[in-house]
């Protein structure tokens, strides 16, 4: 089987018994069983043999249906392939059947049936004619969803059928498959955002990775090490074989904070807030991740997605698109928190510098505000997308309440930007990339930022 398939074999006595089989009588065979127990009575009290033949006829006739596929012993194989198996929330994938006879004996008709969610569509049906001994057969179909998640596909049922329709079983494989459907990303402009000096573009803030360049510290001699970085003046000194230290070369550290509060976000759906705010954090992810970044994604509550270390999943650890794959996993299911506040990411932030900051949040409200204009002392550089989802609600200019917060985050030295319902964000990184890096120096914290947040509005 290739990769993403599952595969399952129907002996064809798996339904459990003959109650199960007459359980399977089609309308057809109930009417046909009815008519001939009714026909057979009726002979019985008026005393007609030929009427009684008739009724026989017609009581035996569904019975020996159910019993024949009862005892029949098709021996079929089934796999299902997903292409892809993640897909951007919108976008389709195809699923594809295969059906085997790998008995001696040649099948009668087949109905083949998946079982899929609803939001992925109706639940797809093929009726599969005579299959030989040894051959196989292929289908396939469609799905999709705009909502994100993780959407079980399978089992997959067989539905075996006489020459008269009068009785129908059903058998079902045990493998599933499941398809993951990621929020939807932008590709965002490169560029750099303000603030660049002490935490973004070529002074930024770094950490260190696996291999580099000569260190000035040297360290004991260890089995193995090449004889040419052996440091003499060091070995003279300390009167044992000393080697140069390898520095390890620095890589960028970005965190992408994603606001997950209940009471952050109003309305639902595939166009609300909170799902913008989910896009906006799987495209800075994607995109950091692609320019050499090491990321780390937090939610509200403090807690990396993926994984339980307090450092998350990294771009530095392995390949970034592997890594970016694996939060984007994270991000199909990740939903509304309980948390009422921004606390518990602050205290994981501040145990360091966590080079630059990126932030998706919703409503704040004045304690809030505060939390977050603290967490910009642990950033060389921090960028906030603000939405307000009364805005996006209602599709109106954003408030004065939220242009207080804009001002109270930009006066702490966050690059803020106010999110209105609808809005690109690559068009929002480019506004954010021409920002001043000091917002804030005319005194009412809204330089350069209010062109963005106004002509949006």
């Amino acid at each position: 089987m290739a990769a993403g398939g599952s595969a399952g074999r129907d002996d064809g006595d798996t339904t459990g018994g003959v109650r199960a089989a007459l359980g399977g009588l089609t309308t057809r065979g109930r009417s046909f069983l009815a008519a001939g127990v009714a026909a057979a009575v009726c002979a019985y009290v008026l005393g007609q043999g030929d009427l009684l033949r008739v009724g026989l006829l017609l009581a035996v006739l569904p019975l020996v249906c159910v019993l024949v596929l009862y005892r029949t012993r098709y021996q079929v194989a089934g796999s299902r392939r997903l292409s892809p198996q993640r897909v951007p929330a919108g976008a389709e994938a195809r699923v594809h059947l295969r059906m085997e006879n790998v008995s001696r004996l040649p099948t009668g008709l087949l109905m083949l049936q998946d079982h899929v969610p609803y939001v992925l569509g109706p639940r797809p049906r093929f009726v599969l004619d005579r299959v030989e001994a040894g051959g196989r057969r292929e289908v396939s179909y469609r799905v999709r969803s705009d909502l994100r998640g993780r959407y079980p596909l399978g089992p997959l049922q067989l539905r075996l059928s006489d020459p008269f329709g009068m009785c129908e079983l059903t058998r079902s494989f045990s493998a599933y498959d499941m398809l993951t459907v990621i929020p939807r990303t932008e590709p965002l402009p490169p560029g750099r955002l303000p603030g660049e000096a002490t935490g973004y573009g070529e002074g930024r803030q770094r950490s260190l990775a696996l291999a580099g360049e000569d260190d000035l510290i040297p360290r004991e001699y260890r089995y193995g090490d090449d004889l040419r970085r052996v440091h003499w003046r060091s070995t003279a000194k300390y009167g044992e074989l000393m080697v140069r230290r390898e520095e390890q070369p620095q890589r960028a550290r970005c965190t992408v904070l994603l606001d997950t509060r209940e009471a952050g976000y109003q309305g639902s759906g595939p166009d609300s807030a909170f799902e913008w705010a989910v896009s906006g954090a799987a495209s800075v992810v994607v995109h950091m991740l692609e320019q050499g970044f090491t990321v780390r994604l937090l939610t509200d509550e403090g807690s990396p997605l993926p994984g339980d270390g307090p450092d998350g999943i990294t771009g530095s650890a392995q390949d970034s698109a592997e890594a970016a794959g694996l939060m984007l996993d994270a991000l199909a299911v990740v939903d509304h928190s309980d948390g009422a506040g921004l606390s518990r990411a602050y205290d994981l932030l501040s145990g360091g510098n966590e080079g630059l900051l990126v932030a998706f949040v919703g409503d704040l409200d004045e304690e809030q505000a505060a939390v977050a204009a603290r967490m910009r002392q642990r950033s060389g550089a921090a960028v906030a997308f603000v939405l307000d989802s009364g805005t996006w609600l209602t599709g109106g200019a954003v408030p004065g309440a939220v242009e207080d917060r804009l001002r109270r985050l930009r006066d702490a030295g966050w690059t803020a930007v106010a999110v209105p319902p609808g809005a690109s964000l690559a068009e929002l990184w480019r506004h954010a990339g021409r920002a001043p890096a000091t917002q804030g120096a005319t005194g009412d914290g809204t330089s350069g930022m209010t062109g963005v947040s106004g002509g949006w509005s």
